[in-house]
């Protein structure tokens, strides 16, 4: 778990007994899950739209926009396989609280930067969770499932990081992606402990 820590950067590590609770609440573990991958294909067509001008942003968006659908796809067949069903999405209490202090009415270079290493963040987390999951659940299968998300979402994280850094000087983006660390860990602090989500 250290090593995953050091290179994500995450300062807080999620509460073991998360992988438990999550466990047990598997149907809605897996219905969370597959609407963090469905939103995550909304926000890169989003920041797409945005954007347009940034070529190499919208090369590189792209693809990731089928590969995250595709994972809704994933787990919505995980669902169905085991005769469960997709509930209602749920208001991502993480998401919204790590949007709040995001760069408005400024430069279109800050706004841009700070869109992308919150969604570093996001899928920096959604990584340890799914190793968390990939190492701590009971079913072998579920355990290789999330660890193949895991290394997805590893990937991603890098992507942001590097397109921020095709944009702006390192040196700003490191200052910035160093206060949004400990802004997330405050985040974390404060959150319930609860396996109905990813988050």
């Amino acid at each position: 778990m250290d090593a995953v820590k050091n290179i994500l950067g995450l300062q807080l590590p999620t509460d073991p007994r998360w992988v438990n609770l999550a466990e047990i609440s598997l149907e809605a573990i897996l219905t969370d899950h597959a609407y963090c991958e469905q939103k995550a294909a909304i926000s890169c067509i989003s920041m797409i739209q945005r954007y347009p001008h940034r070529v190499e942003l919208v090369n590189e968006l792209a693809p990731i926009v089928t590969e995250e659908w595709g994972h809704f796809r994933l787990v919505l067949q995980e669902l169905r396989k085991r005769n469960l069903t997709l509930g209602k999405q749920r208001k991502d209490e993480y998401v919204n609280q790590l949007m709040a202090p995001k760069t408005k009415g400024d430069s279109e270079d800050n706004r841009l930067l700070d869109e992308l290493l919150i969604f570093a963040l996001i899928e920096a987390r959604s990584c340890e969770r799914f190793k968390r999951l990939s190492e701590g659940l009971g079913d072998e299968y579920l355990r290789n499932f999330y660890r193949r998300f895991m290394e997805s979402e590893a990937g991603h994280y890098t992507l942001f990081i590097e397109l921020a850094e095709l944009y702006i000087d390192k040196e700003k983006v490191r200052q910035r992606w160093d206060y949004w660390l400990k802004y997330e860990a405050e985040i974390m602090k404060e959150l319930e402990v609860r396996g109905d989500r990813i988050h």
